[in-house]
């Protein structure tokens, strides 16, 4: 049987059931079941990789890598990046990649793995390891991924550059019209939100606009994984909004977790998010943002483009281990507008 008449069965594509048969880990798991069911039933086996015709691969073998989410419990809201590698890995078969997921509760428990060097490399998210989790690491190649947790993190990071998303969105307002803005966001310690809510108020001050700065309370030892938005926050971060004198037309929210709840809060309090206001998101989560009652202008952090970046760094890290030197990687926001927004005046 023809791998053709194998992804018909199964309602694949057939560069699916190629990837079945070679890199079966960038497979989604319902798809691999689904593929390799219908082989079993069709009694399909493919042919060993010595006696195929035609040239044979001269891709090196894949590297093992991990991703660690530190202060998290494993849970399928982390499958998004192994979501991610799926869309972007294929363009990239130079740099194929065996992943491994690990989580620690706490920064201070190293995994198994890592600590058994049972890996090539390892992307860090989430809180920054203790000391003695990074000393235990030695030599492991490793790659910070989407933000640093401190100034003082002496690896590789890979990042969206917030800073560009801040001063983005005080552009974005002016050019809206307004003049009298807000920042507002329930995480003033989570290092993305400090970084562009600095840039959106020093870049609210260059071009002469009034700037609020409406943030929730400090929480401390928050590894911002599993953050879950509290209407309560939210509505009293609505009351500030309203209360602030004079009350701003533009509002910026530089994560967008909480904007749903922040949205009905506004309502509440008397404010038509989709009228009396204009909101501008510093992220685009097109879960959260097609669950909206309406569609505010988004910056979009660039997830895919992110997640390629970090694997080819590392697995450049991976192959030059002896390259000295810090290296950084910011990738800019791009700006997602709604062509029915209507323009609002200060």
């Amino acid at each position: 049987m023809l791998i053709a008449d194998i992804a018909r069965k199964a309602k694949v594509s057939p560069a699916t059931v190629s990837r079945v048969i070679n890199q079966p880990h960038l497979v989604a798991p319902d798809r691999l079941a689904r593929v390799q069911a219908v082989m079993q039933a069709v009694s399909y086996t493919p042919t060993p990789l010595n006696r195929r015709r035609g040239p044979k691969s001269r891709l090196a073998a894949p590297k093992k890598i991990a991703v660690w989410f530190v202060g998290a419990r494993r849970n399928t809201s982390h499958n998004w990046f192994q979501d991610q590698l799926l869309h972007v890995q294929p363009a990239n078969e130079r740099q194929r990649v065996e992943l491994t997921v690990l989580f620690s509760d706490s920064p201070d428990d190293l995994p198994r793995p890592l600590a058994e060097r049972q890996v090539d490399g390892v992307i860090v998210q989430g809180m920054e390891p203790s000391p003695a989790c990074l000393q235990r690491l030695g030599d492991l190649p490793r790659v910070w991924f989407m933000t640093r947790r401190s100034m003082s993190y002496a690896g590789d990071y890979v990042e969206p550059d917030n800073t560009e998303n801040g001063r983005a969105a005080a552009d974005y307002l002016q050019t809206r019209g307004h003049k009298v803005v807000a920042v507002i966001s329930p995480d003033p310690d989570y290092s993305a939100v400090a970084w562009r809510v600095r840039a959106f108020l020093d870049r609210a001050k260059e071009i002469g606009l009034t700037a609020h700065t409406i943030l929730g309370r400090s929480k401390p030892n928050t590894s911002y994984l599993e953050t879950a938005p509290m209407h309560e926050e939210s509505e009293s971060l609505a009351r500030r909004v309203v209360q602030a004198n004079p009350r701003p037309t533009g509002l910026y929210l530089p994560v967008d977790h909480f904007c749903g709840s922040f949205f009905r809060a506004l309502r509440q309090a008397g404010v038509r998010s989709d009228r009396d206001v204009e909101t501008l998101l510093g992220n685009y989560n097109p879960v959260i943002y097609h669950n909206l009652d309406h569609l505010p202008a988004a910056l979009d952090i660039n997830l895919p483009t992110l997640v390629r970046q970090v694997v080819d760094h590392l697995v450049w890290r991976i192959e030059n281990p002896r390259t000295t030197g810090r290296i950084g990687v910011s990738v800019s926001p791009t700006l997602l507008t709604h062509p029915q927004a209507s323009r609002l005046s200060a």
